[in-house]
């Protein structure tokens, strides 16, 4: 399979899934299936965080892309350093966590790499 201009919806909304699916998963860790403090704590406050490139993802904004991915290694440090220190149903979280880091800084740099003009424009082209 070759990596292509046309393929931008899909890391697009790759890549919202994702912020979305972290949203979640911060909420519901946060609060119900291993919160840090007995019943619940404002650590799933950082969740609100997680939707703040969520419109210029939305709209396909390069600029926002390319920016949400150093944004999203925050996360990634987040989810590696639990999945250390916890133990039980909270490792399994942030190694879910982790997997969508990963998935979604690989799709966001996709999208940022091939949605440059001077690739667009070979596309339109030919």
């Amino acid at each position: 399979m070759t990596l292509s201009p046309k393929q931008l919806p899909i890391w697009q909304w790759t890549t919202v899934a994702c912020v979305l699916a972290m949203v979640l998963l911060t909420m519901l860790w946060e609060l119900w299936l291993s919160p840090l403090y007995p019943g619940g704590s404002w650590l799933a406050a950082k969740a609100l965080i997680m939707l703040l490139p969520l419109r210029g993802l939305l709209h396909g904004r390069r600029y926002t892309f390319q920016w949400y991915t150093m944004f999203v290694l925050l996360w990634l440090l987040e989810g590696i350093m639990r999945a250390y220190a916890e133990q039980g149903i909270g490792r399994y979280l942030a190694l879910i966590q982790v997997a969508l880091v990963v998935v979604s800084y690989t799709s966001a740099n996709l999208y940022a790499k091939y949605s440059a003009p001077s690739r667009l424009e070979n596309v339109s082209t030919s």
